[in-house]
């Protein structure tokens, strides 16, 4: 029974980050879990993966702001030549 709930890092790992995009199984969430309970380098890896995740997103918000500024800005620079025309 204790090797079917004690994962290896490796896998809790995989698990970690499965967790940002899909969801875990009852039987995932209990395994991490239980292994985070032993391991503090996967415990600290998932810290440090959330705030990389995090940074990750708020990166692409900002890309995708910025890309929607130039967008309208070419648009309202187009009608404002369209119209003095």
């Amino acid at each position: 029974m204790m090797h079917i709930l004690l994962l290896s890092c490796l896998k809790a790992t995989e698990l970690i980050e499965k967790r940002f995009y899909f969801k875990l199984s009852f039987k995932e969430r209990l395994q991490l879990k239980l292994h985070k309970t032993m391991c503090d380098a996967c415990t600290n890896y998932e810290k440090h993966s959330r705030i990389i995740e995090k940074g990750i997103e708020i990166y692409q918000k900002k890309q995708h702001n910025e890309m929607d500024m130039t967008l309208l800005k070419s648009q309202i620079n187009l009608r404002l030549h369209n119209t003095e025309n």
